[in-house]
C-alpha cells in the first residue's frame, strides 16, 4: 500500500532540505547525522543495504543512524526532518 503524502508537506520538506545545506559551522556531526537519517528515511524508506565495512567509519555512522529509523513512515520522517532543521536553525542561526 502506497503512502499518501500531501503536496504541502513534500514542498516544505524539499525547501527545508535545500535550506539545510547552508546550516552554519558549529552543527555537530551527530546533528548532521540526524538530518541525514531522516532525509534518507523520507526519500527511500527503510534501509536496505548491508552495513559498511569496519574501516568505513563515516559510512557506518550514517548507516547506524538511518537504521534506527527502520519502520518510520516517510511522512513521519519528513515531519521530523523539518523539526530537526528548525531546532538547529533556532540553536545556531542568530537573526
Amino acid at each position: 500500500m502506497s503512502e499518501e503524502i500531501s503536496a504541502q508537506l513534500k514542498n516544505e520538506f524539499n525547501e527545508t532540505s535545500e535550506l539545510a545545506k547552508s546550516l552554519p559551522i558549529g552543527v555537530t556531526n551527530q546533528e548532521k547525522l540526524q538530518l541525514y537519517a531522516h532525509f534518507k528515511q523520507a526519500n527511500e524508506g527503510d534501509i536496505n543495504t548491508d552495513r559498511p565495512g569496519m574501516m568505513d567509519f563515516a559510512g557506518k555512522a550514517k548507516w547506524d543512524e538511518w537504521n534506527k529509523l527502520k519502520g518510520m513512515s516517510k511522512q513521519a520522517a519528513m515531519e521530523k526532518y523539518i523539526q530537526v532543521y528548525k531546532d538547529l536553525k533556532a540553536k545556531y542561526v542568530k537573526d
